[in-house]
This record gives C-alpha cells, structure tokens and sequence, in this order.
C-alpha cells in the first residue's frame, strides 16, 4: 500500500506540472498576444508569481480552502487508493489530449471529473453501496455551476472595467495611454499569476491529501484519525506537499503552452494593451473571489469570460463567437468525460490487480 502511494503522489506531482504548461496561456496570452513580453519572457514572469502565490496563500491567508474542497468531492467511505490512482491517470489523458489539440479546458474539472467517476466505479461493485451518496453534492454542486458562473462574473467583471477605464482615459492621448497600459501589463499579468497559481496549485493537494489521509486511517495511525479537520493536520504535517505542489506548477508553467496560447491570444478577439490588462485584471478578480469562496473554477474559463468581456465593449461581432461555443461544448464535456474514462482505468486496475494477486 505504502508503494501505491508513493505512485500517487509522484503522479499528483506529474498532473500539477501538466497543468501548469497546459494552463501556461491563461496566465500570458493577452501578454504574449499584445507582445509587452516575449514568450520566454512571458513564462518565466508567470511562473515566478505561480510560485509566490504559495507564500500568500500560507502566511496571508493562512489556509488552503481549496485543496480541502476537492479532498471532500468525494464521500470518504468510497475513496480508495486505486481510487485515486485511476481519477489521476485519467485526468493526466484528457489534459494531454486537449493540450495536443489546442483546447483550452479545465484542469480542474477533468481532475474533479476523474475523481467522482473512479469513486462510482468502486462503489458500484461495494455490495449494498448507495451510489447516491458517493458524492459530495454540497461540494459538487458549486463546482458545477462556476463552470458557467466564473466565466461569466469574468465576462461581467471585464466589460464594466473596461467601460470605466475608456471612460477615464477618453481624453488622453492613445500613444501615451497605449504605453500606461503595456506597462500595466506587467502587473495585471503578475496578478492573474499569483490568482492561478493558488487555484491550481492546491488541487493537487487536495488529492494527495485525500490519499495521505486514506492511508493513515486504513494501516491504524492515529494522527488523522483523531484530527477534528484531517485535512488541516495533513497540511501541518506534511507541509513539503503544498511547497511542492506551487514549485511544480511554477515548472510547468515555465514549459509553457503555445497552442493554447493561440487561442487564447488571438482566436478568440484580437487583443490589445488596454484590453490585455481588462481582461487579466478581471480574471484575477474573479480567482481571488472563488478563492476566498473556497470554490475550486477553471482558469480557463475565467480569462475567456474576461477576454469576451473585453470583445463585447467593442462590438459582438468583434467576438469570435464560433471559437467560444467550440470551448463551451469542450468545458461541459470535461467532468463526464473525465467520470467515465476513470471509471474504465479504475476497472482495468482492478483487473491487472485480480490477475496478479
């Protein structure tokens, strides 16, 4: 058993570092896209501030609501090592696949999909097991509905900003304004950085945590069992875990996501300065806001709402309208996509397991 976690933690560590070049363009799209930075400049500017974000999240706000979220997706009493094991492997898949197709979904999602559908898989051969209380809908349900709310408060939140910024600077002259803004570019993109990686980041540690306390509770050690918030006490005792967790998206980031970063950068609107620091500023809004509401969003999702929020001010025609209903289709797919590809890993897990034991 000590091995298999040792395996889930190395792959915990893996799908971070995925993430974190898989989600590298919601961070430097608008910043690559309006060339204030060059794409290697770009990623190494994200990354440093995916890495701080770990120091605010532990000695400013002093705790990881979001990582506790995703450890409690799932009713404790289905979760399971191979459990885990396999929701990993198949969020590992649908994030390697999307980022070789250049489609910017939810690592976030995928990983919470592949969870859920890993813990029916398992519940479904539980004799007596009530499916209807593997997971946690209190948990869940927010989840679900900030796949469409956190665009749209992006969206919101990018459009009256951008109104009261035009409104600001209407009278100034657009090639001094142009350079106010590149340079604002730097900070927007700073502050989308650090909301990334704190949302990103402690995902990862929601399902090592998840596996840690299973672990614990399953060989009789008494420090979880014990702990009013298991959690909190896996966090205190095992504190290399969320340092490691920050410095692997901080790398993956770093490797970047060019295809992604098309999309992003140009498909959806054609970007420029000002609306490059609308749209990072409103989707840093939003991050902190779903932070602080311990409410695990996609990046993704949010820099697309802020990006069209941008697009709207223009015109609605100046939205590529097509691209957005294509990433809608891909967002909604994620989590059932992700439920029932873990379910097929968990049983062929269980198979190989069978065959060999």
């Amino acid at each position: 058993m000590f091995t298999l976690l040792i395996v889930i933690i190395v792959l915990a560590f893996a799908f971070d570092y995925i993430n974190g070049f898989h989600d590298a363009a919601n961070s430097i799209a608008t910043i690559v896209a309006t060339k204030v930075l060059t794409p290697f400049q770009a990623v190494l500017w994200a990354a440093f501030f995916n890495f701080l974000a770990y120091f605010i999240s532990r000695y400013i706000i002093g705790e990881f609501k979001i990582g506790n979220t995703i450890a409690k997706t799932v009713s404790e009493d289905f979760i399971t090592l191979e459990v885990i094991l396999a929701g990993l492997i198949a969020a590992i898949t649908w994030n390697l696949l999307t980022w070789k197709l250049g489609i910017p979904s939810s690592s976030s999602h995928t990983l919470i999909g592949g969870f859920m559908g890993a813990a029916l898989a398992h519940a479904a051969l539980v004799d007596g097991a009530d499916l209807s209380t593997v997971i946690n809908y209190a948990k869940v349900i927010p989840i679900v509905l900030f796949i469409f709310a956190a665009p749209f408060l992006g969206m919101v939140v990018a459009y009256l900003l951008a109104v009261l910024l035009l409104n600001i600077c209407r009278n100034a002259n657009p090639s001094k304004a142009d350079k106010w803004f590149r340079r604002l570019q730097l900070v927007s993109s700073a502050l989308f950085s650090l909301g990334h990686g704190a949302n990103d980041s402690q995902k990862v540690m929601g399902i090592i945590g998840a596996a840690v306390i299973y672990y614990h509770i399953s060989t009789g050690d008494p420090v979880f069992i014990n702990s009013a918030d298991p959690f909190k006490t896996f966090v205190m005792e095992w504190g290399w875990v969320p340092l490691t967790s920050f410095i692997m998206m901080g790398l993956g980031t770093m490797s970047g996501g060019w295809k992604i970063v098309k999309t992003m950068g140009s498909k959806i609107t054609k970007v420029n300065s000002f609306e490059g620091v609308v749209a990072e500023t409103s989707g840093a809004i939003t991050l902190y806001l779903t932070e602080h509401w311990g409410i695990p969003v996609s990046t993704t999702h949010t820099i697309t709402g802020s990006i069209i929020g941008v697009g709207i001010t223009k015109r609605i025609s100046a939205v590529r309208w097509g691209v957005t209903i294509s990433l809608l289709w891909a967002w909604i797919l994620t989590i059932p996509v992700s439920a029932v590809l873990a379910a097929i890993v968990y049983y062929v897990i269980r198979g190989i397991t069978a065959l060999f034991s």
